[in-house]
């Protein structure tokens, strides 16, 4: 592709200290995880950081250290990518789908009320594309039912809400390390809570179950292998110290793009909301006439050199959960359908130059209009 969708961003130096790590024969999880631990916990102001092998094992995690199971209910957005519900599945609860905000891609909390019952043990919004769902009525909600919150924030490191950062809303939070995420070790989870008790457990499943017993190391539960390499987090170091510069220049194409795109009333653009600060993981788009075939378009820009690709998951409506719940998607949840089949996602990232998304744009445009 002459403009991929995303460029991965790794330095020399980056590449330098993971080699160290390599030469030094000491692989696995050790004291580079825990400098990168330390290091995540001061930039978002949160007591603990629990690093682990991938955003879907940190999902997991939480779940099972929060003790959901077979017969529980856990409430997440009908728009996500499929390990958000997946890993619901895979302790045995029932995912329980709302639909989104069109205008945001993130769940709508005027429906959730409704989707709650006795069964009901969690709230799972996920910070779509780097916006942060509206954490103040989620957890107004959460608290009326003493439900946890596990925020899904896999898109949103570096995003905050009246400055206070992703991941540190809820009882727990859960970022991803993907290359196509803000800082990235390959494969690559954290997770974030200020709740003692719930770290310490984190810890232990996610070794294992390896813990103490009067002092001495015992396995005090039935665990997962789920820990970083010292090698993958030698790698994201120094990507940490870059983040914040980084996060300002995909801001700033962002602005670019929604300023070239403004007056393309076939497009419904991101928005964001007074007092948010999106962290532009993907810049996603939206086209309006259902009968403007999205898939060609991303076949059309792919020809030119331009990589593009739908940005989430309608859930329900994926081939497991249909045959499963067999959920009507088109009335319940219209706008994750909508922006399913009708969503684009256009390359974004740090080293993006604005010729590029000079070029993107122009092309989209003529595509779009022939």
């Amino acid at each position: 592709m002459n403009i991929p969708l995303l460029r991965v961003n790794l330095t020399e130096e980056d590449i330098a200290q993971a080699v160290r790590v390599l030469q030094s024969g000491m692989l696995v999880q050790g004291k580079e995880v825990l400098n990168l631990e330390k290091k995540v916990s001061d930039y978002l102001g949160v007591k603990h950081t629990i690093a682990a092998s991938n955003g879907t094992a940190t999902l997991h995690l939480a779940l099972v250290a929060l003790g959901i199971k077979a017969g529980d209910e856990v409430i997440l957005p009908a728009l996500s990518y499929i390990a958000t519900a997946n890993v619901i599945e895979l302790v045995g609860a029932k995912p329980v789908f709302v639909d989104i905000d069109l205008a945001t891609f993130n769940i709508d909390p005027q429906k959730i009320a409704s989707k709650i019952t006795p069964q009901t043990k969690a709230i799972l919004p996920v910070h779509e594309f780097g916006l942060i769902s509206e954490m103040t009525p989620i957890l107004e909600i959460a608290a009326q039912h003493q439900l946890a919150v596990i925020e899904d924030a896999a898109c949103a490191l570096g995003a905050t809400f009246q400055n206070k950062n992703a991941g540190t809303f809820g009882t727990v939070g859960s970022f991803s390390l993907h290359p196509r995420k803000a800082i990235t070790s390959g494969e690559g989870g954290l997770l974030t809570t200020n709740n003692d008790e719930l770290a310490a457990k984190l810890r232990v499943l996610r070794n294992h179950g390896a813990g103490l017993v009067d002092g001495k190391p015992e396995f005090v539960a039935a665990g997962f292998n789920y820990r970083l390499t010292d090698f993958q987090a030698a790698l994201v170091n120094n990507q940490m110290d870059r983040l914040e510069n980084n996060l300002k220049k995909k801001n700033k194409l962002a602005q670019y793009y929604l300023k070239k795109l403004k007056d393309v009333n076939e497009l419904l653009l991101p928005s964001m909301p007074a007092g948010f600060q999106h962290s532009w993981q993907t810049f996603h788009v939206v086209i309006k006439d259902d009968k403007i075939d999205r898939d060609q378009i991303i076949k059309d820009l792919k020809a030119q050199g331009i990589g593009t690709n739908y940005g989430a998951q309608c859930l329900p409506y994926q081939y497991f959960f249909q045959q499963k719940y067999q959920l009507d998607c088109e009335k319940l949840f219209p706008n994750a359908l909508k922006a399913f089949k009708s969503g684009l996602a256009l390359p974004l990232f740090e080293t993006l130059t604005f010729e590029e998304v000079d070029q993107v744009v122009d092309c989209l445009i003529k595509i779009l209009k022939k």
